[in-house]
């Protein structure tokens, strides 16, 4: 059974469209035309215009060419709604201890944002996340365990406070407020300004380097003209990646193409816009894992390399993740905060579309908590794998 054959059981569009896994439709839209001529008209009005390496999307120079910052954001209850999130282009969630997900929001245009946060503590993780996107990693304090990774000479960042031996400029009196709409430690801010003066303080380079820019930044974007349909993945209207905290979801609007955030029962709004939270792509990315101490703290393994979902416009297919060069003998090794590539059953990198993205890291032991369409992640993965022993079987064969 071949792969067509396999997904057109589970989709009926699937079967009548029969093309590629990662089926590309050339699909102007009303609204991408305007988008495009409008950016066209502001830049030959003398602006200079660049791809984001965030989104794909075209945006002035001095924002898509100044590296983002990487803000840890608080996401339990009493720091609810979190500010300037709507800003974000990509979003990873992560569980930590407590079976509660933290937040980093990625960040490249935020001139304008009144504040963003709350601001809250480092896991490690995070840190290689933040690192290959070249960000700013932004906290206030870290568990023990991330301070080796903290102190590493490459690691860029903006910390909150001295705590666990930590290399501290001071630089958090600067970066840092508390506000007195939200308790403590729920009521740590910044914004634009005040990032500016930490990044000042700390004589931080804002240039992307010359190696990041060669390799046209990180993901592999869709081109103006071009949405990814995924016309033979499964369907994926409702994606749920499985925390138990806070039960997260994404639902899919067909009018615009985008999916919309809820947790903990209604929609995830930004506290300044009091609009819900919406995105173009979802990456769920599988990660081995295990205990650091009997706390309940997790050493997420993001480098090593796994399988996950791709998620766009109402389908979803398999993909698995790995990092060029990783050494899993050296936690630290440069490979390991390089940019992590995600492809497809047929060893394809994929391509996705413009705009944001949100991705979860979900323990690779949990793969049955996750739930895309009517599919459990573990169900999505054992098709996937069905799918590869029969191509190389056939393989064999010829």
């Amino acid at each position: 059974m071949n792969k067509k054959k396999l997904f057109a059981g589970l989709s009926l569009a699937a079967m009548l469209l029969g093309s590629m896994v990662m089926g590309v439709q050339a699909a102007e839209t009303e609204a991408q035309t305007t988008e495009a001529e409008t950016q066209e008209t502001e830049a030959s009005e003398g602006d200079v215009w660049v791809r984001s390496y965030l989104t794909g999307k075209l945006v002035p120079e001095s924002i898509g060419r100044t590296i983002p910052i990487a803000v840890m954001i608080n996401n339990i209850s009493d720091a609810l709604p979190q500010s300037g999130i709507s800003n974000a282009a990509i979003v990873y969630e992560a569980p930590v201890e407590g079976a509660i997900t933290r937040l980093m929001a990625i960040m490249e245009d935020y001139q304008d944002v009144e504040r963003i946060g709350s601001v809250r503590s480092c896991r490690e993780y995070y840190v290689y996340f933040a690192r290959e996107f070249e960000a700013i990693y932004m906290h206030y304090g870290h568990a023990v365990y991330a301070t080796g990774v903290l102190n590493l000479a490459d690691t860029v960042r903006l910390s909150g406070m001295a705590d666990y031996d930590l290399v501290y400029d001071g630089e958090g009196d600067v970066t840092y407020y508390r506000s007195d709409d939200f308790s403590s430690p729920h009521n740590v801010f910044t914004n634009y300004s005040l990032i500016q003066a930490g990044i000042e303080y700390k004589g931080i380079s804002t240039d992307y380097s010359e190696e990041y820019i060669e390799n046209d930044g990180h993901y592999q974007f869709a081109d103006d003209d071009v949405i990814i349909t995924l016309d033979d993945g499964v369907d994926a209207l409702t994606v749920k990646p499985g925390y138990s905290y806070n039960y997260p979801s994404f639902e899919y609007d067909a009018e615009t193409g985008k999916y919309t955030r809820y947790q903990l029962g209604s929609e995830q709004i930004d506290y300044l816009t009091g609009k819900a939270l919406t995105y173009d792509n979802i990456l769920i990315q599988y990660c081995s894992w295990t205990k650091w101490d009997d706390n309940g703290y997790l050493d997420i393994n993001v480098y090593a390399g796994g399988e996950g979902v791709y998620i766009t416009h109402g389908k979803a297919i398999p993909v698995t993740w790995s990092k060029d060069g990783a050494d899993l003998n050296n936690a630290y090794a440069d490979a390991n905060f390089g940019v992590t590539h995600y492809y497809n059953l047929d060893g394809e990198e994929i391509t996705i579309n413009q705009g944001k993205t949100w991705v979860c890291i979900v323990l690779n032991s949990s793969k049955d908590s996750v739930t895309i369409g009517d599919l459990t992640g573990a169900e999505l993965a054992e098709m996937a794998e069905a799918e590869l022993a029969e191509a190389a079987e056939t393989t064999e064969t010829e």
